[in-house]
């Protein structure tokens, strides 16, 4: 009886355990297509988010951006760094991006100047937290969007949800991005619809491999008076 009660005790404590592990999990029955569509309306709806782009490397004759930072608000407006390659030398770049204009401490330099980030195949920061055309219309644009697998994020459960996003919407928020190939996408959605990561693998720059951005969302609700220099 003492060792039926001890093993019964072992195998409740595992149950609570593995409860426990689990808790974090998003439990529903909405379609991958409504999570997603619920991910870029809380998006869209915080008043900031600090965003942080990254790629582990650039093809060689690619001159590009191979991190970002910052805080951007639906003011719209961005304040960050960018480190940028080019000519195979790298650089860190402050920006601020507000008011429809763009300023930058270009290297070796100790001041900030206007920029026209069309001219380097860039977007304007501030445009990514547009509700079209930025960051969060790559949500509900996915085509072919299947749940993956959960992924633990410190002590969160997240899921995640793997689909395709075409050309024409990668380079309404990436201009240098292809227009013409479609791109893998894999979002890792939190239980509180929030958007935590987005992996993007295609065509960003002309006449070169597949580069893979890993885009990541945190401190939603965050608030930043950003000003122009």
């Amino acid at each position: 009886m003492i060792l039926t009660r001890a093993l019964t005790g072992c195998v409740l404590a595992a149950a609570l355990l593995l409860s426990g592990c689990t808790s974090d999990a998003r439990e529903n029955s909405d379609s991958p297509e409504e999570v997603l569509a619920a991910a870029k309306a809380t998006l869209d709806e915080t008043s900031g988010v600090r965003v942080s782009l990254s790629t582990e490397k650039l093809p060689p004759t690619v001159d590009g951006i191979l991190q970002a930072e910052g805080v951007g608000t639906h003011d719209p407006a961005f304040e960050g760094d960018l480190k940028v390659a080019s000519g195979g030398v790298t650089a860190d770049v402050p920006v601020i991006a507000a008011q429809g204009k763009v300023y930058a401490k270009l290297p070796f330099t100790t001041r900030f100047v206007e920029v026209d980030p069309a001219a380097y195949a860039a977007p304007d920061p501030a445009g990514l937290m547009e509700p079209e055309g930025g960051l969060s219309s790559l949500l509900t644009a996915a085509e072919d969007v299947e749940e993956g697998k959960q992924v633990r994020s410190g002590e969160d459960v997240l899921a995640s949800y793997n689909g395709m996003v075409p050309g024409d919407v990668v380079a309404s928020v990436i201009p240098s991005a292809s227009a013409d190939h479609a791109f893998e996408a894999t979002f890792t959605v939190d239980d509180e619809d929030r958007l935590r990561e987005a992996v993007l693998t295609g065509p960003f720059y002309p006449e070169a491999d597949d580069v893979t951005y890993t885009i990541t969302f945190e401190e939603y609700d965050t608030s930043a008076d950003i000003t122009l220099p």
